[in-house]
């Protein structure tokens, strides 16, 4: 059936519950290149015995994602420039491949070196995935976002690697004296009819023509592949558990002399600028100190050591300009987004609405690894090094913030650690450039930890209102109105010229790319009759926050309300949730996971009072996913103590099954889904961001609720479905959405009342005591060890 992950030493989960009643081408062109190389009270209880709906569903109109998706633009977008990329082989026989698109975790270099060896005919280790530097003539191809990396570079890639195993088998079937269609190829080696061989850098010598011609390749059939779908550990794992992956802060002044260790005081309010600093000359003769500069976002501080950067920091008596929210508060901004709702069209009718009215808080959008870069910025040019996913609009944004041409600055993409949507943005490296310039000498910037949940990026404050109408055993209408923050894309594509239109001002611009990706990823997967999903956001909020599109960008949310009501409309029909969600799904691939969700999972079993299963589903980036948890919602479960936890309901057991079409690597696959559900269960019950009088309130991650081992499931287990199609799907961001909804389902069956703010826990009481404001950041930590057993 597909491939699973379980437990460790546990034991299958066996197939107890059956699924309820009623439930080409391969040719293409390339070239050889010359030279060298996504409020209201109801019980939701089931009724003791559900009775089957009198009505059928009613086919809904294909919405647009149905049609053409955020996906098939965001590859049309890469294609004209999709031929330039190309893959070497050295002198020893081994593939190098600098990939267009930012490794931050998702196991991107590692999927691509399987494509590629695959091709090739080589062994996985001689295939080396490097990061590409911005290229410019990269247009609208060198963004990573939108689980797009492996959907739109799929082909191109492997062309390319077909072209490159034609053009070595070429010069091998003339230096061997033998027809290209009695060769045979193993282990990166070429072998004739007669044992004679060659080795691939030896025909990789001879296959190198002095101009560029076109050639005609047969990419591999689906049953050639020995490397494509099999599970495979990340080829940059040993490094990561060993320390020896390299981020931007592991550069060191052997790779950028003089870069020395900065960090930037920043405003109590968000956004807060620097107007005068008191005291410059007291911090600038304190030890170690050997800059200190106001730019832009605050004071700029470089130093020997980063403990150092903290001390000088510390010290700062800074007077700052208020801040673009100074003295408005959640509530403040709920009002607003209150205001701008759009009308429902259905009028409410009695009994025969279902509604709801939800609220999405703030939530930081913080990667592990601390927002960082690293900058050489001299008198008519500038490099720079750094986690960026759009590094060609981190380019023009660095030339244009150092009066540069863009062709005077170099930007080097590095591996990151995390990105959840964050590192679309190149702030680090903007502030790198600009301390860079002020102070005359390299830096190596690092955001603290304190400044990335309240002056860092955030998943925009959201309201989402649903309508839906039942007559005669059938949903007739569904609508939702979904208002938010606005979500800022003034990345645009990822290069200049979309960024600069996303950046114009009034703010319409960016709307328009808002409800264009809005309107390409949002998709309700089921026949209720007529069905509108509308998105309005305040055009006013792209200077005030900091926002991103932060992991799944709108779809966690808007899924999490449909869900909730769909719940609700399945136990006013008196319809299992399962069987509801079958009766009515639209896709084949959705019901697929659905059912096989329910059947791993064990749906339906019997649970104690206060506990209850939760189900889900989601469509998007070409492929679907089906979550079903167990939650335990008891006093003495939520109630809990844990030593610095935040505890709450726990989700004692969570399945996942997706179809992502063609699967290049299972075990990758497992693991984003088992990140991107603990984002999803994060998000419904504790991760948030308190805004209060114009300041958020969390600062570390030991203020942000997110995830921890004491919240995790007992039991997780993904299964990745054999998919019939031939196209890999989009996997990194599809977990999300799914999950959150399946976890708010759960809570709203084991308590008897549907949630309606997320996350759940956001109005108790603080779970931590507001660092202050001033100093922007605490005391270097001296207990580290205090708790290592």
């Amino acid at each position: 059936m597909g491939k699973s992950l379980g437990p460790v030493g546990a034991p299958a989960l066996p197939n107890a519950v059956p699924p309820p009643a009623g439930i080409g081408r391969r040719s293409f062109v390339g070239y050889v290149m010359g030279g060298t190389g996504l409020v209201v009270a109801a019980d939701l209880a089931l009724g003791a015995a559900p009775a089957r709906a009198a009505g059928l569903p009613i086919p809904s109109v294909p919405q647009i994602p149905e049609l053409y998706d955020l996906n098939d633009f965001l590859t049309h977008c890469a294609l004209p420039t999709s031929a330039l990329i190309a893959i070497h082989i050295d002198e020893q026989g081994d593939a190098h491949f600098a990939l267009p698109r930012m490794e931050v975790g998702q196991g991107i270099t590692t999927s691509t070196a399987m494509i590629i060896a695959d091709e090739l005919d080589l062994p996985l280790e001689r295939v080396h995935v490097t990061l590409a530097p911005a290229r410019r003539e990269l247009l609208f191809n060198q963004l990573t976002g939108g689980s797009n990396t492996t959907i739109s570079t799929y082909t191109p890639i492997r062309v390319a690697a077909a072209v490159a195993r034609k053009a070595l088998l070429d010069a091998a079937a003339i230096q061997l004296g033998a027809l290209v269609e009695t060769l045979t190829v193993k282990g990166g080696v070429i072998f004739d009819l007669l044992g004679n061989a060659l080795p691939y850098g030896e025909a990789a010598a001879l296959a190198a023509p002095e101009t560029t011609r076109q050639v005609e390749v047969e990419l591999k059939a689906e049953a050639a592949h020995t490397i494509v779908g099999t599970p495979r550990r990340r080829v940059d794992a040993l490094d990561a558990v060993t320390g020896r992956k390299r981020f931007a802060m592991d550069l060191t002044e052997r790779d950028v002399p003089g870069a020395l260790p900065t960090m930037v005081c920043r405003a109590p309010d968000l956004n807060g600028t620097a107007k005068e600093v008191r005291n410059q000359a007291a911090v600038a003769a304190m030890p170690g100190v050997t800059h200190v500069a106001i730019i832009p976002t605050g004071v700029a501080v470089r130093a020997r050591t980063f403990g150092q950067c903290i001390d000088a920091v510390r010290a700062l008596d800074v007077v700052w300009n208020a801040g673009t929210v100074a003295g408005r508060s959640s509530a403040d901004i709920l009002k607003e987004l209150r205001r701008a709702e759009l009308p429902l069209a259905v009028p409410k009718l009695g009994a025969t609405t279902v509604e709801g009215e939800f609220v999405f808080h703030f939530r930081s959008g913080s990667a592990l690894e601390p927002n960082c870069a690293v900058a050489d910025v001299r008198a008519d040019s500038a490099t720079i090094w750094g986690g960026l996913k759009s590094p060609i609009d981190a380019q023009s944004k660095v030339a244009r913030a150092l009066r540069l041409p863009q062709g005077k600055v170099t930007v080097n993409v590095v591996q990151g650690g995390g990105s959840f949507g964050r590192k679309l943005f190149s702030d680090a490296a903007i502030e790198a450039a600009h301390a860079s310039k002020a102070f005359g000498a390299p830096v190596k910037l690092m955001w603290h930890r304190a400044d990335e949940p309240r002056q860092g990026r955030v998943h925009p404050m959201a309201t989402s209102r649903i309508r839906a109408t039942v007559l005669l055993g059938s949903v007739i209408s569904f609508e939702q109105r979904h208002t938010s923050v606005s979500t800022d894309f003034t990345h645009g594509l990822g290069e200049r010229l979309t960024a600069e239109v996303a950046a114009l001002p009034t703010g319409l611009a960016n709307l328009g790319f808002s409800e264009t990706i809005f309107l390409l990823s949002q998709e309700l997967p089921y026949d209720f009759g007529v069905v509108t999903q509308l998105l309005n956001e305040s055009n006013l909020d792209v200077d005030r926050f900091n926002t991103s599109s932060v992991r799944n960008i709108y779809s966690p949310d808007v899924r999490c309300a449909n869900e909730l009501i769909v719940d609700r409309l399945a136990a006013k029909l008196r319809l299992d949730p399962v069987a509801f969600r079958l009766r009515y799904a639209k896709s084949g691939i959705v019901k697929r996971v659905l059912r096989r969700a329910a059947e791993l999972g064990e749906w339906g079993r019997a649970m104690p009072a206060g506990t209850a299963q939760g189900i889900a589903i989601h469509k998007e980036y070409k492929g679907a996913t089906a979550v079903l948890v167990e939650i335990d919602c008891r006093p003495e479960t939520v109630n809990r103590k844990v030593r610095d936890a935040v505890t709450g309901p726990r989700v004692t057991k969570a399945t996942v099954v997706v179809d992502c079409g063609l699967a290049i690597n299972p075990l990758g696959i497992q693991a984003q889904m088992m990140g991107g559900f603990s984002d999803g269960m994060a998000q419904a019950l504790s991760y948030g961001n308190h805004l209060v009088d114009g300041r958020f309130l969390e600062a570390s991650w030991d203020n942000s609720a997110y995830t921890r081992q004491w919240n995790t499931p007992f039991e997780f287990r993904c299964e990745v479905l054999d998919s019939d199609r031939k196209e890999p799907g989009g996997i990194g961001e599809a977990g999300v959405a799914a999950s959150m909804a399946a976890v708010a389902c759960a809570y709203a069956r084991a308590t008897g009342t549907m949630p309606t703010e997320f996350p759940i826990n956001f109005h108790d009481p603080l779970h931590f005591e507001p660092k202050p404001f001033v100093p922007p950041v605490p005391e270097s930590p001296v207990n580290g060890l205090d708790h290592v057993s």
